[in-house]
């Protein structure tokens, strides 16, 4: 494993990306639980679930409605990867700008250890106690 106080450190500054974020920026998620771990870390704002009755294509044709950018940040498991690819695909056909660039950092950084957003909490705490000595 990395160095527990780098892998944090990158970890928070990602976070705080997501934190402030501009007004317009909508994380894009796949489930209830992502949404908790996400509002465990201070992450609020717009936070869609794409595998609501709208489906992908549903979410994508509203933020092209509605002039809004997304943030993928689908898990980094087969399935999330999986469903990161169609997301990008439903956004480009609605010429939907987004940003996957933060999921592919913190899936870099966890991938080893976890691979969800809901596990990223705990992940965090685990990072804070190694990296104190704890």
């Amino acid at each position: 494993m990395r160095d527990p106080q780098e892998t944090l450190e990158e970890l928070e500054e990602l976070l705080g990306q997501l934190r402030e974020r501009e007004e317009g920026k909508v994380i894009l998620i796949e489930g209830r639980k992502d949404r908790l771990a996400l509002s465990c870390l201070g992450i609020g704002g717009e936070i869609l679930q794409v595998q609501d009755a709208r489906g992908l294509f549903g979410v994508a044709e509203e933020l092209a409605r509605t002039g809004k950018e997304a943030i993928i940040l689908t898990d980094w498991d087969r399935k999330g990867g999986h469903l990161a690819q169609l997301l990008r695909n439903a956004l480009k056909a609605n010429e939907v700008r987004y940003d996957d660039t933060i999921r592919s950092r913190i899936s870099t950084l966890c991938k080893k250890e976890i691979k969800d957003i809901e596990s990223l909490p705990s992940f965090i705490s685990f990072l804070v106690q190694s990296a104190s000595g704890g």
